[in-house]
């Protein structure tokens, strides 16, 4: 069975993946979610990529939101999943593509530093609107703050031209516009809709672990 690696988003964490995980592991999948906040769309990529070198096959790939822009830089997946996320062509970004909500623009706070970070009061709404609130709440307070630039880098390939892809569009997304969401889920080999939030890894774990799931059992339904 191939192993499963998660990219998370630009204000996420591995953390936030870690209802989807333990439900992998139960199941007897490995499962890999590399740590982004490394400044540039470069150095996320290339770290992604160094896990995915160190598996001992090609894994299946799960990117959500600004995570699309990373694994679209990758190579060596047997499937890349997009969820709610960004599918760059030549030349875009995800900050090129647009698309993020009036919601989240109004619930990003610029420190400083000059790193930008979400409200977490706003980020329920804005990201989990759809989970339990007590596990919005923990989702949001695992929101971190992060670099100027990341959103505007360009991936060095794109390889869902060459590699089988699944898009999930988030319908309740209040986040990234589900319009934009549709309209690049036409790059994919295979597109679905869910009636989730932005990020469905947290309120419906379950359904995301699934899919997944599904997607490592070749043709005859056997691991």
């Amino acid at each position: 069975m191939n192993g499963v690696v998660l990219v998370h988003g630009l204000y996420h964490d591995p953390r936030h993946f870690d209802l989807v995980v333990a439900e992998l592991a139960a199941a007897g999948v490995e499962v890999a979610v590399p740590e982004l906040h490394r400044g540039s769309l470069a150095a996320d990529t290339a770290a992604v990529q160094a896990v995915v070198d160190a598996m001992a096959e090609p894994p299946l790939i799960m990117g959500h939101s600004y995570g699309g822009s990373v694994v679209t830089g990758l190579t060596g997946a047997a499937h890349l999943v997009y969820l709610a996320a960004f599918v760059p062509d030549e030349g875009e970004s995800a900050a090129g593509l647009g698309g993020s909500s009036a919601l989240l623009a109004s619930a990003i706070v610029r420190d400083d530093d000059g790193r930008t970070r979400v409200d977490a009061t706003a980020a329920v709404e804005a990201f989990y609107a759809d989970a339990p609130i007590e596990r919005a709440a923990w989702a949001a307070s695992l929101l971190r703050p992060r670099k100027p630039g990341c959103g505007r880098g360009v991936p060095p390939r794109r390889s869902w031209r060459c590699t089988p892809s699944t898009y999930v569009t988030c319908a309740r997304d209040r986040a990234v516009d589900p319009d934009l969401q549709r309209r690049m889920s036409g790059r994919c080999s295979r597109a679905l809709t869910w009636h989730t939030s932005h990020s469905p890894f947290v309120s419906r774990p379950g359904r995301v672990a699934a899919l997944l799931r599904s997607l490592l059992l070749p043709a005859d339904g056997h691991p």
